[in-house]
Parts: C-alpha cells; sequence; structure tokens
C-alpha cells in the first residue's frame, strides 16, 4: 500500500505544489527521492508513476511542479529558467529534510532531459544529496569551450545561491508552443514529431495541468549554465540511463558521454532503447525496465 499527500513550499516567492509518495508510515524516518520533470511537463505526465514504483520500493518520493508551471505557482506562467529550477531542487531539498517521514540524511534527486542535467548540477553545488537518477538527460548539443575547475564551480555556486538570474528579452525565446504537428510552418521549443506525439498524448489527457506554451530563459550569468561542467564535482553514486537513438538535439549522447565520463564518484551508464521519450509511455516495457533498474539503484544506495 502506498500513500500519498498534496504539499507545498516555496521557492523564489512562489508556491511549489506536489505530492509526497510513500508507503504505509512505519516505525522510523525512510529514505526518499526529490522528482522534477523535464522541459513543461507536469507531474502527473508520467513521473507520477515512477514515484509510485519507487514507493512501493520502500523510498518516500517527493514529485513536484516546477515554478510557472502545472500546479505550481510562479509569473510569469510558462517560463523555464534552468536556474531558477535548480534553485526549486535546493528549496526541495530544505522541504524535505524538515520531513518527519523522511531521513534527511538519505536522500536522491531524480531528473528527467533537461531536470537530468539539472540534479548534476546541484549535486555538485549541495552536500545533502546521496545519490543522483539522471534519464535521457540533457547536457548539451555540443561540448562547451570552458574548463570545468575549482574558480569555475566556485562562480557557479554563487550564481547559483545568491546571483542574479534574471532574464533579458535578448536571452529569452518565446514565447512559443512546446511542440507543433510541422515546426516549419509553426515553430516550436521541441521540434522532432516524437516530442509532439508525447506531449500531446499526455500532455492532452484531463487534469495534466500542461499548457503547451512557454519561454526558455537562459539569464546573462558570469558563468553559463553548463551542468556539464559540474559534473567533476559530484562525488556521490550517479545512474545516467541513456538512449542511444535520442532525437532530442541537446541530449546528444556523446556529450552525455563526455559527462559521464567527467563524474568524480560512483557511477553506472545504462543504455535503454526507444530514444528520448520511449521510458516515459506508461504503461510499458520500456517503463517498466527504466523504472525497475532505476528503484533498483536507488535501493542500493539509500536503503540499509
Amino acid at each position: 500500500m502506498i500513500i500519498e499527500t498534496a504539499i507545498e513550499f516555496f521557492s523564489e516567492g512562489a508556491i511549489l505544489r506536489g505530492r509526497l509518495v510513500m508507503p504505509a508510515p512505519g516505525a522510523s524516518r525512510r529514505p526518499a527521492v526529490i522528482m522534477a520533470h523535464g522541459t513543461s511537463a507536469t507531474v502527473e505526465m508520467v513521473m507520477i508513476e515512477y514515484a509510485r514504483v519507487f514507493a512501493r520500493a520502500g523510498l518516500v518520493a517527493l514529485v513536484y511542479d516546477h515554478r510557472n508551471l502545472g500546479r505550481s505557482g510562479g509569473e510569469p506562467r510558462g517560463e523555464i529558467n534552468p536556474w531558477v529550477q535548480c534553485r526549486g531542487y535546493l528549496a526541495a531539498l530544505d522541504f524535505a529534510t524538515q520531513r518527519t517521514e523522511i531521513d534527511p540524511g538519505r536522500i536522491a534527486l531524480w531528473g528527467d532531459s533537461y531536470t537530468g542535467g539539472q540534479v548534476v548540477a546541484v549535486a555538485a553545488c549541495d552536500p545533502r544529496p546521496r545519490a543522483v537518477v539522471a534519464q535521457c538527460p540533457v547536457f548539451g548539443a555540443s561540448l562547451p569551450s570552458q574548463v570545468p575547475d575549482a574558480d569555475f564551480l566556485k562562480a557557479f555556486k554563487h550564481t547559483l545561491l545568491e546571483g542574479d538570474v534574471t532574464g533579458t528579452s535578448e536571452t529569452t525565446t518565446g514565447p512559443l508552443p512546446v511542440v507543433s504537428f510541422d515546426p516549419s510552418s509553426v515553430p516550436s521549443l521541441l521540434a522532432p514529431i516524437q516530442a509532439f506525439r508525447w506531449f500531446i498524448d499526455y500532455g492532452g489527457r484531463p487534469g495534466s495541468g500542461w499548457s503547451n506554451r512557454v519561454s526558455r530563459v537562459i539569464p546573462p550569468t558570469p558563468v553559463p549554465y553548463a551542468p556539464i561542467l559540474c559534473a567533476p564535482f559530484v562525488k556521490v553514486p550517479v545512474l545516467l540511463m541513456v538512449a542511444p537513438a535520442d532525437e532530442m538535439v541537446h541530449a546528444n549522447v556523446e556529450v552525455t558521454r563526455h559527462a559521464y565520463g567527467l563524474l568524480a564518484g560512483p557511477k553506472r551508464w545504462v543504455d535503454i532503447d526507444d530514444g528520448h521519450f520511449g521510458l516515459l509511455y506508461y504503461p510499458s516495457a520500456r517503463f517498466d525496465e527504466a523504472a525497475g533498474t532505476q528503484a533498483a539503484f536507488l535501493q542500493q544506495q539509500l536503503l540499509p
């Protein structure tokens, strides 16, 4: 039996909303995994099913919608700012460590696609995560020219924790549709037809809270938002689940492979078929494969 409880916590002046998905209460605090979806997606769009698998495996799953998206508050609606979303993970860590159901010393981070890079960046800057799971992570379309060193991490951490991450008109893409049936005539943030099929299917379902309109902001910060440059500073165990046939340009598999090589701690690479969105179809054999592998990894890292 699992229990689901609505939760709210604050980040960047807005209320973030989600759920705790957990096993029946026990005598002791349980390990937890903090989860947020990738580009514009919401709790109800399959991530909740991953959370339920993890809860049945003995973990508390804290799932939430990013600021400006889904059921969470924040303006402007639909705005995606990776720094702000990373701060959401930090706020979720603050919230989780105060919950009596959760062992604050056994918390993992989970990310999908765009947030797959974010959880690596957060784990490089915050000592609280004990493990990281990133599926089909976004590390960029090409390798950065900058070298990851201690000075970069110091500046990145300062920007994340207290820097000005406000976007400008020159650094904002949109507003525009997330997906389009014909990006050549109706431009969209995500171009592959696989993205259109998944978002329209799952986002179009009643109660999803998804909107097919976003803006993406990359603020003019002193150092770039570049999770790959944070990878050498992640020393906790990391599972990267990667689609060799990933069709999303910013989830370039060779760039991801380079990021994997930079990770400093214990790490595991798992290939999975059916591209960027295959493991987001529920129910399916691919979902079962992905969720089962991830649950086993989290049990290994967090359970006694």
